[in-house]
């Protein structure tokens, strides 16, 4: 018996040492992997290749890493929404080029693509701290354009992406006016666990099944699931269901922790989405829904505009519409014109009959007689049938 002990305790030590020394000489490219087997770490296309309009963009991080960008716009003075779109973990950002062939023109968008450190053109070596401070410096170079609109920034992140957008997204509220997250994951903490299973029991966020010994050697945790409920903008989760490296399950945790304290959370499902395929998967209903969803929640500057000089909104809740806001508008300045004619018209038609009444009026001849036609008319009466 005690052997057996010995045996049992001495293996899962061993596991346990194993898993440490994989966390600490692997995390990385089990993280991020720059370069897909047997291609190279360079561009296979650019931007030209689709014949898509585009400019070469290269910022500086924070902590002085060079990086390389995409800006794609959809015609040169195009005043759509402009979508941050961070990508998943292998590959590089020539690889989405047909899916942003696509999203450009279901969303009548502009897009920018972000190689993170380490990947294509960029620069340095990955890491979630380096990550952070990259796509920060997308962001700070959008904001400061002219040919855009900058009140309408959206963030899309699919898989890490996800991960790396929600960050961007809670550090900047008055920045990104809304975030889409599409097949992303609670955390690498719990990733690990999905991975390599035999983990589980030793690392783990939302579903660890024992004592986490692991947890504090992982270098890059990306735990959306402990900030999505800290941002206030809108979020659209995209969910394929059929996803074979993320649990969708992660995505309805992540959704149901947002939606706790967000009311503006929408969460949407692909019966046949899997890991990268589900802006094919889901077909016209996929680039429906987020289009819908930035309609929705990014704001329009031409209606902020009008709002400012006579809308207001009031709220109001019944058996029917419980919750819901109904918009009234007032005359604005375009119709100041038509305002000016009905002041007119109801003088004539309110003070004149009163001032024109019977006890005021004078018994003397009419001295007016257009006045005196138009309070005839008022009263109903010919201008031969008065005694003048």
């Amino acid at each position: 018996m005690v052997s057996y002990m010995s045996a049992l305790l001495y293996g899962v030590g061993g596991i346990v040492v194993a898993g440490m020394a994989l966390l600490v000489a692997f995390q990385e490219k089990l993280v991020y992997v720059p370069v897909l087997p047997g291609l190279t770490k360079s561009y296979p296309m650019t931007p030209a290749r689709l014949r898509l309009l585009y400019e070469d963009v290269w910022l500086t991080s924070s902590d002085g890493v060079s990086l390389h960008a995409w800006f794609i716009k959809l015609f040169p003075e195009c005043q759509g929404p402009t979508i941050i779109f961070f990508q998943e973990n292998a590959g590089n950002i020539a690889h989405r080029l047909e899916m942003v062939r696509i999203m450009l023109q279901r969303l009548q968008c502009n897009v920018f693509l972000l190689s993170y450190r380490g990947y294509g053109a960029s620069e340095g070596f990955p890491s979630q701290h380096g990550i952070i401070k990259d796509a920060q410096a997308a962001l700070d170079h959008l904001v400061q354009r002219t040919d855009i609109d900058t009140s309408k920034i959206v963030v899309f992140g699919r898989s890490l992406g996800g991960a790396v957008g929600a960050v961007l997204t809670k550090n900047n509220p008055d920045k990104v006016s809304a975030l889409i997250l599409e097949n992303t994951f609670t955390s690498i903490l719990d990733m690990a666990g999905v991975l390599l299973p035999f983990l589980k029991w030793f690392i783990g966020k939302s579903n660890a099944k024992g004592p986490r010994l692991l947890n504090f050697l992982v270098r890059s945790p990306w735990s959306t699931i402990d900030i999505i409920s800290e941002i206030k903008q809108p979020i659209l989760f995209l969910s394929g269901l059929q996803d074979e490296m993320v649990p969708p399950a992660h995505m309805e945790m992540l959704y149901a922790k947002a939606a706790t304290h967000n009311r503006q959370c929408l969460f949407v499902d692909f019966p046949t989405g899997m890991h990268m395929d589900t802006w094919l998967a889901g077909g016209d209903r996929y680039w429906r829904t987020i289009k819908e969803f930035i309609e929705n929640s990014v704001p329009n500057k031409k209606d902020e505009d009008s709002s400012r000089e006579g809308k207001f909104w009031i709220s109001c809740s019944s058996n029917s519409f419980a919750a819901s806001n109904i918009k009234y508008q007032l005359l604005s300045s375009h119709d100041s014109g038509f305002a000016y004619l009905c002041s007119i018209f109801l003088f004539f038609a309110l003070v004149l009959p009163i001032w024109w009444s019977e006890p005021l009026r004078p018994k003397a001849s009419c001295d007016c007689p257009p006045l005196c036609l138009f309070r005839a008319f008022l009263l109903g009466k010919l201008p031969g049938d008065e005694k003048v």
